[in-house]
């Protein structure tokens, strides 16, 4: 059977091909461990923000098989140049032969499905936390008064630090905000006749109004911050309705979140696509480096040109072989029929 792309490698090509598979080594080990902290940072990240997510969200899966994905790269780094290096050296090479055949199944099995699957997460799950986001910060607005509710003790001072920290009101805008009743019942005035004819005109009996936290107010504006009565155009001097960013936060905390996220996935993706080419080509290179020197009894100082290719045979012949193999192995052997008697001689009477 014929090897499949082989190419011949005298010494010398050899010698490079070895050098140069230890620096991409060490490239390929810098992308494993630079695409770990990139899917470190945004598990880091959605962590934090996790109670803004739905928990349906799948999202938090693309980092996670990132992570995996990054460590058997920076493994495959490591061990590449471990036995690139060695293969320089006669003498250092052979306990090597042993660990280079785990090492390419390892990092062409696991390495490369991970960091395929991890690249194609990066197109898909967008989506998922596009519909992840509106979710989750719609439970967040609606659990903003609930300060006493068991499981929701924290929502108010987490929504307001997500609106301080990243500059955001609402789900997709203040107005959101009038919307929900994000005062508590306990702070309601029950003799305040304002207060029963909300709840009164309220199909739901919520308490509406068209304001927001203080947490939505923008500390650079020039004026005090305006929180109640904020759809009045009367109710406040010199104040535009039609222009709240002078006032408050321009931006909804969807969009403000989403681009955030996305640009660490959008990061992430482009380190799993470096490392993808990478651990590709050192793939390669081992393996055409791992058949030569076999082919030289490990010896990459061996007298003579040395061979090497990525399979010994055809994936025509591979099957065909294996297809041959297992129809033999499974076939039932005929049972042995018995020996046919010899016909009796005739004895001739002696004259």
């Amino acid at each position: 059977m014929a090897p499949v792309l082989p190419v011949v490698l005298p010494l010398q090509p050899r010698i490079r091909l070895a050098q140069a598979l230890w620096l991409l080594s060490w490239l390929l080990a810098l992308a494993g461990g630079l695409t770990l902290l990139c899917s470190g940072h945004l598990l880091a990240q959605l962590w934090h923000l996790g109670t803004f997510l739905a928990p349906s969200c799948s999202f938090p899966a693309l980092p996670q098989t990132a992570l995996a994905a990054g460590a058997v790269a920076l493994g495959t780094g490591l061990g590449g140049a471990g036995a690139s290096r060695a293969s320089l050296d006669a003498a250092r090479y052979p306990p090597w032969r042993g660990v280079l055949s785990p090492l390419l199944a390892v990092g062409t099995a696991a390495g490369g499905g991970l960091l395929a699957l991890a690249l194609g997460l990066t197109l898909i799950l967008p989506v998922s936390l596009h519909q992840g986001l509106e979710e989750g910060l719609e439970a967040a607005l609606v659990h903003y008064k609930d300060t006493e509710v068991p499981g929701h003790c924290q929502a108010k001072r987490l929504m307001d630090e997500l609106q301080l920290r990243y500059h955001c009101c609402g789900r997709h805008g203040y107005k959101d905000w009038f919307g929900v009743q994000w005062v508590s019942n306990r702070y309601l005035d029950p003799s305040d006749q304002d207060v029963v004819d909300r709840i009164q005109s309220n199909v739901e009996g919520l308490y509406l109004i068209d304001g927001v936290p203080f947490s939505c107010c923008n500390p650079h504006s020039p004026r005090p911050c305006l929180q109640r009565r904020l759809s009045d155009p009367y109710a406040h001097p010199l104040f535009d309705p039609r222009q709240p960013n002078l006032n408050l936060w321009a931006q909804g905390c969807h969009e403000v979140l989403l681009g955030h996220l996305q640009g660490l996935s959008g990061t992430l993706g482009s380190m799993l696509a470096v490392t993808f080419l990478l651990q590709a080509l050192e793939l390669l290179g081992l393996r055409y480096l791992q058949t030569a020197l076999e082919g030289l009894g490990g010896v990459i100082d061996g007298e003579g040109e040395a061979q090497g290719y990525l399979f010994p045979g055809g994936l025509r012949d591979i099957l065909k072989t294996a297809w041959l193999y297992g129809g033999t192995a499974h076939k039932p052997a005929p049972e042995e029929a018995p020996p046919e008697e010899e016909p009796p001689k005739e004895v001739l009477p002696e004259a």
